[in-house]
């Protein structure tokens, strides 16, 4: 994350290109609403550790209704939002690296999150990862 917003800085364009600058506005504050609504609906439950604590409960209300991982999300959609606003292809670059790692991260964490929670499998069929509907 800080290499996408170092190289935004570092490498932007010129800022001639008002549509992507909008786009990217557009994207970077929908990562920063669904991060929040992440945040607030998992509550206490929230931990920097990919692997749920014990007695945690699955959270599939509020955003988690419709992506399984939504702060994953809120940093890519961010990440991507900021790469546009400054213009800046290596920021681009980075976010693409980022967001394939988060990918990564979710994959090995649902493997936890299947152990941790039978009824996780009937989660992931009903909801996506990132993108609700799509992926």
């Amino acid at each position: 994350m800080l290499a996408v917003v170092v190289l935004g800085v570092w490498f932007h364009g010129d800022w001639t290109l008002l549509p992507l600058i909008l786009a990217g506005a557009v994207l970077f504050l929908a990562g920063g609403i669904i991060g929040v609504a992440g945040v607030v609906v998992l509550g206490g439950s929230r931990t920097p550790f990919p692997c749920p604590p014990a007695g945690a409960r699955l959270v599939q209300r509020g955003v988690y209704a419709w992506m399984r991982h939504p702060l994953y999300t809120s940093v890519m959609l961010a990440s991507f939002g900021w790469a546009l606003i400054w213009q800046s292809w290596p920021a681009g670059l980075a976010a693409v690296v980022l967001a394939v790692f988060y990918d990564a991260k979710a994959r090995h964490e649902e493997h936890w999150l299947r152990e941790a929670f039978p009824e996780y499998p009937d989660y992931q069929k009903r909801v996506r990862r990132f993108i609700p509907g799509i992926y």
